[in-house]
C-alpha cells in the first residue's frame, strides 16, 4: 500500500485529489494539509511514501515545504501540482527535490501513474512541463557548483555514456537495449551514477546533465519529446 499525503489550500481540489487516490486498492491518503507548514508537520508524524504538493499556498509555499521534506533523512517522494501560469516554478521545484511535476488539469490516470512511479524511486514529468523545462535549459540555467563539476570529472567513460543517455530521456529498458546489457545491470549503473553525482533521482540528474553541458538542450528536447509523445514520463521502466 502506497501512503499519500495531499497538500492543497483549496478544499474542493484537496477533496477531489484524495477521492481519486482513495479509489485505488493500492493507494491510500493518510493525511491532508492546507499549507506548507502543516504539511511538513504532518509528514513528520505520518511518514508517507508520497506527497502531492501544491505550490502557491498561504504561509509556507510548496517550494519551501518540498525542500524541507526532501532534506529529511528518509524523505517522501514529492509530486508537485501546478497550473500553466506557474511554470516559472518548475525549475525551482525540481531543484528543491520534487520527483514529479504535473499540471492540475491532468487526467486522473496520469496522477495515479505519477504516484506509483515516484513511489518506486523514479521520476515523472508531464510532457508540457518537459517542454518548458527544456526551454529553460536552452536559455541557460544557473551554473553548476564545483562539487558537480568534480563529480563529472570522476565519472568513467561508461558512466558518462549512461549519464548522457539517461538525461536524453531513455528508460531503463531502452538503456539496456542501447548498451547491450540486462535491465538489472542498467539499474545498478543508474543507482551508482546517482550516488556518485549526489542526486536523488533522474529528474535531478537530468537537470545536472544540462547544467554541465553533458546533453545539449535541442538534442535532448528532440529525443525526449519524440519518445514520450503526449503521455510519457521522465522515469524508467
Amino acid at each position: 500500500m502506497i501512503r499519500v499525503v495531499v497538500v492543497e489550500d483549496q478544499p474542493v481540489l484537496r477533496a477531489g485529489f484524495s477521492a481519486i487516490v482513495n479509489a485505488e486498492p493500492d493507494l491510500t491518503v493518510v493525511g491532508e494539509a492546507g499549507d506548507g507548514a502543516a504539511a511538513v508537520e504532518l509528514v513528520g508524524l505520518l511518514m508517507p511514501d508520497v506527497v502531492l504538493m501544491d505550490i502557491r499556498m498561504p504561509g509556507m509555499d510548496g517550494l519551501t515545504a518540498t525542500q524541507l521534506l526532501t532534506e529529511r533523512a528518509d524523505p517522501p517522494a514529492v509530486v508537485v501540482l501546478t497550473t500553466f501560469d506557474l511554470d516559472a516554478y518548475v525549475y525551482e521545484a525540481l531543484r528543491a527535490g520534487a520527483s514529479g511535476y504535473l499540471l492540475k488539469d491532468a487526467e486522473p490516470d496520469e496522477l495515479l501513474a505519477a504516484i506509483r512511479v515516484v513511489a518506486t524511486g523514479e521520476a515523472m514529468l508531464a510532457p508540457p512541463i518537459t517542454r518548458r523545462l527544456i526551454a529553460t535549459f536552452a536559455a541557460g540555467g544557473p551554473p553548476p557548483g564545483p562539487d558537480a563539476e568534480r563529480a563529472l570529472a570522476e565519472l568513467t567513460a561508461r558512466e558518462r555514456e549512461v549519464f548522457g543517455l539517461l538525461a536524453s530521456g531513455l528508460s531503463n529498458a531502452e538503456l539496456a537495449e542501447h548498451l547491450g546489457v540486462g535491465v538489472g545491470t542498467v539499474k545498478t549503473h543508474v543507482n551508482a551514477l546517482l550516488a556518485k553525482l549526489g542526486v536523488r533521482d533522474r529528474v535531478q540528474a537530468t537537470i545536472l546533465a544540462y547544467d554541465l553541458g553533458v546533453v545539449r538542450a535541442k538534442a535532448g528536447a528532440a529525443k525526449l519529446l519524440g519518445q514520450r509523445g503526449d503521455g510519457g514520463s521522465a522515469g524508467g521502466s
